[in-house]
């Protein structure tokens, strides 16, 4: 029996991240909102930081990205992690990248 959190998973497991994991949120709102709800349900992982990535070539700043970084974890990066993470991306229409 499969389910959707499985299929994240074995998703995340493709490929895991060997460093930062970044968060790629549209709104800044959203990434605030990103960064306190991590800190409250994987408080192992650290603070996460909120960093500003203006878009290449785009002068207005409502033209920007919003980046959750996370460090990589001593015991790096597991593949129910990374799918949760992801979970919680999409859930603001948002996705992760890696560093």
């Amino acid at each position: 029996m499969s389910s959707g959190t499985n299929a994240a998973e074995n998703s995340a497991a493709d490929h895991l991240p060997t460093g930062r994991l970044l968060l790629v949120l549209t709104d800044r709102d959203d990434a605030e909102e990103v960064e306190r709800e991590l800190a409250e349900r994987w408080p192992a992982l650290g603070p996460a930081q909120l960093v500003r990535d203006a878009l290449a070539g785009e002068d207005d700043a409502e033209d920007a990205q919003w980046l959750v970084v996370l460090e990589r974890p001593a015991d790096g990066w597991d593949a129910a992690t990374v799918a949760e993470l992801e979970a919680l991306a999409a859930e603001y229409d948002g996705w992760r990248e890696e560093e």
